[in-house]
């Protein structure tokens, strides 16, 4: 194709400007466009310096939180949809009245508990306390037996030191020698078999024993045992080795409705507790695992031969008892006893209104109702 002069190609109009060159630009005055199309100002040069500078300050604090157009946005959503919910927060359009303030209730009532639970521990406190010294009327056990109970107490003092050895060897041969009402050691091992399901490897101590008969009954779930070492802590910090062993001789249970060794010797074998031979002290130390299954032999003595068929298990304590029990006391003699706090022999102390010296009337009568006299 033939390239002639560009001045010759059609449709193509140059156009000259001027003072383009250094030689023709005034010096000053001059924005360098033609005449007739109007100026405008030229926006200056922008670094990305410039941008984060208007975005966060000179000094990298930013704008005011009011200057900032995101913060004004959400604000004023919020402030719509403040406008929008209905009173009372529900979103169904229902108006509904405030909930009156429940804390003041809730104060009241905990303080009333408090108040309560505190009251309850003074009361326990001194109900232990007062175990040194006073004789309950009657017991848990007692209140709950539908038999009735017959109980009278007497001081240890005036107990065969027999019956005494016999009971701490069958019981509770640490209760002189051990600070507290059990040993975690036992307790763990008991509560593992309890919850395992396997036999009891060493049995209440006389201190549990205690707070069992006071305060407790016969059930055997975890919860009552719970309860009775808790119990049975505070009592052994209440009263001594001595006071122990008088309360438990005392409130035991030794028949179908007898309670103590003062009814206990006058029924099976007529003569008072200070009194009792080592064999008589070995079977009723026996019942103490199961009394409920044994009756007044006629003429005195053990009877198992029961209406409820389980005299068995009474009379294998009570062999279980006589296998065992003179052995240690015959190794040991009457020194348990006396590390208990129980000095001289029952037969030495003098003659006292409450030594049981003679046979209580409720025994009498049951022994006359029975026809075993």
């Amino acid at each position: 194709m033939p390239h002639g002069s560009p001045d010759r190609w059609p449709g193509v109009r140059r156009r000259r400007t001027r003072g383009t060159t250094t030689a023709d630009r005034p010096e000053s005055g001059w924005s360098g466009y033609d005449d007739a199309v109007p100026s405008r100002p030229v926006p200056p040069l922008r670094s990305p310096w410039d941008d984060v500078a208007d975005r966060y300050g000179v000094d990298g604090s930013g704008p005011a939180p009011e200057e900032q157009p995101g913060r004004r946005r959400r604000r004023r959503d919020r402030e719509d949809r403040d406008e929008r919910r209905p009173r009372g927060g529900r979103r169904d359009g229902y108006d509904r009245p405030d909930r009156p303030d429940r804390s003041p209730w809730r104060r009241q009532l905990a303080g009333r508990v408090g108040k309560v639970l505190a009251v309850g521990l003074v009361v326990q406190a001194l109900v232990m306390v007062s175990l040194r010294w006073v004789d309950p009327p009657t017991t848990a056990f007692m209140a709950a037996n539908p038999n009735g109970a017959i109980q009278q107490s007497v001081p240890v003092e005036h107990v065969s030191r027999n019956f005494l050895a016999a009971v701490i060897a069958h019981e509770d041969a640490r209760l002189p020698y051990r600070s507290g009402a059990f040993t975690w050691g036992e307790m763990w091992a008991r509560a593992q078999a309890h919850l395992s399901g396997e036999e009891d490897p060493s049995g209440s101590t006389i201190p549990q024993q205690v707070a069992k008969n006071l305060f407790l009954n016969q059930e055997m779930s975890s919860w009552r045992k719970a309860v009775e070492a808790g119990l049975s802590a505070e009592l052994a910090l209440a009263v001594d080795d001595r006071r122990m062993l008088e309360l438990y001789v005392n409130y035991a249970q030794f028949g179908p409705s007898l309670y103590g060794v003062c009814a206990a010797s006058w029924y099976y074998f007529d003569r008072p507790p200070q009194d009792l031979p080592v064999e008589q002290a070995v079977q009723l130390v026996g019942l103490l695992p199961s009394p409920g299954h044994v009756q007044r032999a006629p003429g005195g003595g053990l009877d198992f031969d029961v209406a409820d068929g389980q005299g068995w298990l009474s009379r294998s304590h009570v062999i279980n008892a006589q296998n065992r029990v003179p052995r240690h006391i015959e190794r040991l003699g009457f020194r348990p006893v006396e590390d208990a706090g129980i000095t001289g022999l029952a037969g030495d102390q003098p003659a006292s209104d409450d030594d049981c010296s003679t046979r209580p009337q409720a025994v009498t009568e049951l022994i006359a109702e029975e026809g075993t006299a």
